[in-house]
């Protein structure tokens, strides 16, 4: 069974940080495009940021929502089967319950209906 499972959320203040993780089980995360979504109380989901899926030596492709951009890093440990979302500089704006999906492609649009297996998601507040 397919699974992903996001960790790393809580409270924390402007201006601070977080990593969230998310573990793969019942496949291998290097095999798809993951990426990272969010969604406030009260508004639509929106995409953060994707990592494509390893295809041999090709250097990764990662894309970032432009809120996030210089603030946010999306990485992969393979042996792991993990990938992380390292936020910095954190704003009460990025406040929301965030989810890992898995799909085929990391596009710069981030578009979560490419996406084909979703975490439960992991609540991120943002507060002084």
């Amino acid at each position: 069974q397919l699974q992903l499972v996001e960790s790393g959320g809580g409270l924390v203040q402007p201006g601070g940080s977080l990593r969230l993780s998310c573990a793969a089980s019942g496949f291998t995360l290097g095999h798809y495009a993951i990426g990272w979504f969010r969604q406030a109380p009260g508004k639509e989901r929106e995409g953060v940021s994707c990592i494509s899926a390893k295809v041999s030596a090709r250097d990764d492709i990662t894309n970032y929502a432009e809120s996030v951009k210089g603030r946010f890093t999306i990485s992969r440990d393979n042996a792991k089967n993990m990938v992380y979302l390292q936020m910095n500089s954190l704003k009460p704006e990025d406040a929301a319950v965030y989810y890992c999906a898995a799909g085929s492609t990391c596009s710069r649009y981030l578009i979560g209906r490419e996406y084909d297996y979703w975490g439960q998601g992991t609540q991120v507040t943002v507060s002084s």
